[in-house]
């Protein structure tokens, strides 16, 4: 079959055609394209097009497509075991070695994504604090949990309203929204609802909603006030962790957050998530404590392989730096074309992530920021991109990810490909 074929099959039986609503070509005004094959930075579809893939499965495979080494050590496992539900030496192995390699956490426990991590999380956090409310950020996206899929509403309270059909208004009403980048709105929050705020989340590198790098001392001002008023802080580190280094954007703030959740990178591109604390909070967890979390194929054995022989291969090439030299070249050499060529475009660029973003005159930090007709414009330049060979999610506001697979003659080829796609969207604009 096609990928037309495939789609109508799809959509006949799924709702929208697909299991995840990002995976969408919905906006792109053309047709979905099926992929049946992945190797190092590219995707092949079902027609057997190669395409380069700055998508890789949104982050996971930060050494691309079935790396050899992690390939060799899933199979030999798999040829033991595959899910046990019961004890086993793999999900020892993997969290002792992130324990010992990230200073600020003392225990974890693996699930199966970052939604999950984060829902464990946040209910951790209201058990350990015996308060209610939660504090996030407007651009900041922690999975479908239901107090989490809000957006801003009005006042300068920041109260909440859902982003979702289907999510009570009890919940919603314990989620609070603040704008992100506003400390004065925070300060606000805190003023009237610190003594009832169990946590404040916050992705410390938001990439859910666009690339937009926040203030050090923004982030550090929200810390030290959550810190003042006795709430726990978790960092969502679902895409940044273990991608900007082992001790993620904790490490490069120099923070400690109360709680972190993990994703994406931990799991060498199998289903796998975490979450992490001290001891004191993580001893609330059940069996230890009144908090319940379970799950059937929690640390399954070929994630826990794969994640723990991606993580030592990383070590082994200093490769979150590496990456994020390359990113730095590959970003800088785009936006030089883009500058002689005087196209109405930037790419803004952290460690290893890129996000090609309508040129403004101001940064954009948050989705206050956002050009209008955003979706229309990157549809153009994605079209273009998509018939030359080249592949990255079919959304405006999602980040492209570098793995280790981009060697320099695969840039070379995606560059031409990008500047080539940029004249074309912006002449059609």
């Amino acid at each position: 079959m096609n990928s037309n074929q495939l789609f109508e099959k799809s959509y006949a039986v799924t709702p929208g055609g697909v299991h995840s609503p990002v995976r969408s070509f919905k906006m792109m005004e053309c047709d979905p394209v099926f992929f049946s094959e992945g190797k190092g930075a590219y995707i092949t579809s079902v027609e057997g097009k190669k395409y380069i893939d700055f998508c890789q499965s949104f982050g996971p495979n930060i050494l691309g497509h079935r790396d050899p080494d992690v390939q060799g050590a899933v199979c030999k496992v798999f040829n033991k075991v595959w899910t046990l539900g019961a004890l086993d030496p793999y999900s020892v192995e993997l969290s002792s070695w992130l324990v010992e390699k990230i200073p600020f956490i003392d225990k974890l426990r693996f699930v199966c994504s970052g939604t999950e991590a984060v829902m464990t999380a946040l209910r951790l956090a209201r058990a350990y604090t015996g308060r209610q409310k939660v504090l996030k950020f407007e651009g900041c996206y922690h999975g479908h949990v239901d107090n989490m899929l809000v957006k801003s509403g009005s006042g300068l309270a920041g109260m909440a309203e859902s982003s979702s059909l289907g999510v009570e208004e009890k919940i919603v009403e314990n989620t609070l929204v603040c704008g992100l980048g506003d400390l004065n709105h925070v300060e606000d929050i805190f003023k009237k609802h610190g003594d009832d705020l169990s946590c404040v989340i916050l992705e410390p590198l938001p990439a859910n909603y666009g690339l937009l790098v926040q203030e050090e001392e923004y982030i550090k001002a929200v810390y030290n006030l959550a810190k003042k008023y006795g709430a726990l802080v978790i960092f969502d580190e679902v895409i940044s962790g273990l991608r900007v280094g082992f001790t993620g954007m904790a490490g490069r703030l120099d923070l400690t957050p109360d709680i972190v959740t993990y994703g994406k990178v931990i799991g060498g591109g199998f289903p796998v998530g975490a979450y992490a604390a001290r001891k004191d909070i993580m001893a609330h967890m059940a069996p230890e404590g009144g908090v319940y979390q379970a799950g059937t194929l929690a640390a399954n054995p070929i994630g826990m392989v794969a994640g723990l022989t991606t993580l030592k291969k990383l070590e082994e090439h200093n490769v979150q730096q590496r990456l994020e030299e390359r990113t730095t070249r590959f970003a800088a050499t785009i936006n030089e074309h883009i500058a002689k060529h005087n196209l109405p475009w930037q790419m803004i660029h952290y460690s290893s992530l890129f996000w090609l973003a309508p040129k403004t005159e101001q940064p954009i930090k948050s989705p206050r920021d956002f050009p209008d007709n955003m979706t229309q414009t990157f549809a153009k330049y994605f079209r273009a991109c998509l018939k030359r060979g080249m592949y990255q999610a079919p959304n405006a506001y999602e980040v492209g990810f570098m793995s280790w697979a981009h060697d320099d003659n695969v840039l070379a080829a995606a560059q031409q490909i990008i500047v080539e796609s940029l004249k074309e969207a912006s002449e059609t604009h």
